[in-house]
């Protein structure tokens, strides 16, 4: 079981970010000082930390640096600022990936699944749904053996619904995650991509087979083979 170390010192959010975690099958540690959330970053089990900036007892890009320095553990951010400068900073600190405050847990944890994909503590780059294959390393998708001309976010949406297969999700999560837009968007944006999307997999809303849609709740993408 992938253990997470969760460094939050918000009671709320660090209560309602662990028990999300738990419940999508990680195992949650948490610490809301910096200094005894970077013990336990480097003498307990863990397989990646999720470390607030806004510590009480530290500024949290010290944590970052004290980590790097005796641990290869990934370190996802979770900062207040989205700011090009401050981001690269923190990247440069360390830091694996970050979240942008207000985040949810949904959010969270499909950036965790990136981040230990990348460092091979995960599932497969390669994902399968019945005769779909997507391959996340390679930024291809297969249909029955036949490669799929996709757009980049065409592809990035396909990736995402098919690393949740079966799930519900809805169109605001999507814009979070492949448009990177936390605080919504336009759902045009998405029915337009996932329009081109159904063409290039042969067919229809009308007529769905993999990606089946439901009127104020969301996409999700199925196995029609079972």
């Amino acid at each position: 079981m992938t253990t997470i170390l969760l460094i939050e010192d918000d009671h709320r959010i660090r209560e309602s970010i662990a028990r999300a975690l738990a419940e999508e099958g990680y195992a949650v540690k948490t610490e809301r000082e910096g200094m005894e959330g970077l013990k336990a970053a480097v003498e307990e089990e863990t397989d990646l930390v999720v470390l607030d900036l806004g510590l009480p007892d530290m500024d949290g890009r010290q944590v970052i640096k004290l980590i790097r320095a005796v641990s290869e553990v990934p370190v996802i951010v979770a900062t207040a600022r989205d700011d090009q400068e401050e981001i690269v900073r923190l990247l440069d600190l360390g830091a694996d990936d970050y979240v942008v405050k207000p985040y949810n847990a949904k959010h969270l944890e499909a950036r965790i699944r990136a981040v230990l994909r990348r460092i091979g503590g995960e599932e497969s780059a390669v994902v399968t749904v019945g005769g779909l294959v997507i391959d996340q390393d390679a930024h291809e998708a297969r249909l029955d053996g036949r490669l799929l001309d996709l757009a980049a976010k065409e592809f990035d949406m396909l990736a995402y619904l098919a690393t949740n297969v079966g799930k519900m999700i809805s169109k605001r999560e999507i814009l979070a995650q492949v448009w990177r837009l936390p605080y919504g968007g336009a759902d045009k944006t998405v029915d337009v991509h996932l329009s081109w999307l159904r063409r290039k997999l042969g067919e229809t809303a009308a007529e769905p087979r993999y990606i089946h849609t439901r009127r104020g709740v969301g996409v999700k993408l199925v196995d029609p083979t079972t």
